[in-house]
């Protein structure tokens, strides 16, 4: 040990802080983050590929929302015939773990503000 660190230990001071000093409390002069719109609702989208086979994104839609086999058929047809289709609105938590979830699945999926 240096004769400077002694020295401090002996103070009681480490690194040019003393204990049981009083620290001031940092101010805050403007709020730097913006308030998101958690409470608006947010919609999962899934768009067209020509990879997937239908049956395959039927059964993902099954899996991940719960859908009954035909109402993932139907979402399933207006992906295959309008290009997208939006499969489930709510909180943006939940909706961004739907979105992992069909990444997760390859499918391609976006997350959407409803304005």
């Amino acid at each position: 040990m240096s004769k400077q660190v002694a020295a401090r230990i002996i103070r009681g001071s480490i690194n040019g802080i003393i204990p049981g000093a009083a620290l001031e409390s940092p101010q805050i002069d403007e709020q730097t983050r913006t308030e998101e719109a958690i409470d608006f609702p947010w919609q999962v989208v899934v768009h067209n590929d020509p990879v997937n086979l239908m049956t395959y994104v039927t059964m993902v839609f099954q899996k991940v929302f719960g859908y009954p086999r035909e109402k993932a058929e139907q979402h399933m047809l207006e992906v295959h015939e309008k290009g997208r289709s939006i499969l489930w609105s709510g909180m943006r938590e939940r909706a961004e773990l739907y979105v992992q979830q069909l990444h997760g699945y390859l499918l391609l999926a976006t997350l959407e503000r409803i304005s």
